[in-house]
């Protein structure tokens, strides 16, 4: 299966992040060595707008056959747009095939993660999937603040009732960034990761950490230290 690792060089949470160092090496080479150690994979491209990244990309393994256009590298870009290039300029053949996506902002995903979502797939003869954690907050707890400046429910699972314990609400899921695996005709013609065969692959908490802000980068150095120190702290 293919493996498309988007990267772009542009970031304003936190400014080149990508090849920001966590630990001893950049924060996409994490996903890189995943990817390249799971048996599930046999291409592992990197889409990027940065010479830089590209050449980082390269040193730990993956292609990087061109560099992407600076219209597909912007702050309003679609992401779906970014996998469609990736596909098209590969060929035909990788049109009929689902591929998969892994965010380099995911540092603790790993290639048993990789390898164990492939299986699910495979095993649930589904069309998409997306890997998925647990909400931290109930959706029926949302809450709005109307112009007059006070709050009222926002309108979200009113069946569950926001006065509700948590352990009374409904688990809701949300995509933690992961992993994916697409399906090409899926996205250019309805233009949507989601169909009636998209099945869920669940990862814990921790191993979902999707790196956006300094405070999230801090947060996966912690996790990555006391992993390496031999502290279990991934359940």
């Amino acid at each position: 299966m293919l493996a498309i690792i988007p990267a772009r060089g542009g970031s304003k949470g936190l400014p080149g992040k990508n090849i920001k160092y966590l630990l001893d090496k950049p924060l996409i080479a994490y996903t890189i060595e995943a990817a390249c150690t799971a048996n599930v994979l046999d291409r592992i491209v990197v889409s990027t707008d940065s010479k830089e990244i590209a050449e980082i990309a390269k040193k730990y393994g993956a292609e990087v056959p061109f560099l992407r256009k600076k219209e597909l590298a912007t702050d309003n870009a679609s992401a779906i747009d970014v996998y469609l290039d990736v596909i098209e300029y590969l060929g035909e053949g990788y049109k009929k095939e689902p591929f998969m996506v892994l965010l380099p902002t995911a540092p603790l995903r790993t290639s048993y993660h990789i390898e164990e979502a492939y299986s699910l797939f495979i095993k649930e003869k589904a069309k998409t999937l997306i890997s998925v954690v647990e909400a931290d907050i109930p959706i029926s707890w949302y809450l709005s603040i109307n112009k007059e400046g006070f709050l009222s429910p926002a309108g979200y699972g009113l069946k569950n009732g926001n006065v509700h314990n948590r352990q009374e609400n409904n688990i809701e899921y949300i995509p933690n960034g992961a992993i994916y695996i697409l399906n090409y005709n899926l996205l250019q013609k309805k233009r949507t990761y989601y169909c009636e065969r998209t099945v869920p692959y669940i990862m814990d908490r921790r191993e979902s950490i999707d790196i956006d802000t300094l405070e999230d980068f801090e947060y996966a150095e912690f996790i990555l230290q006391k992993k390496n120190m031999g502290t279990n702290l991934i359940e």
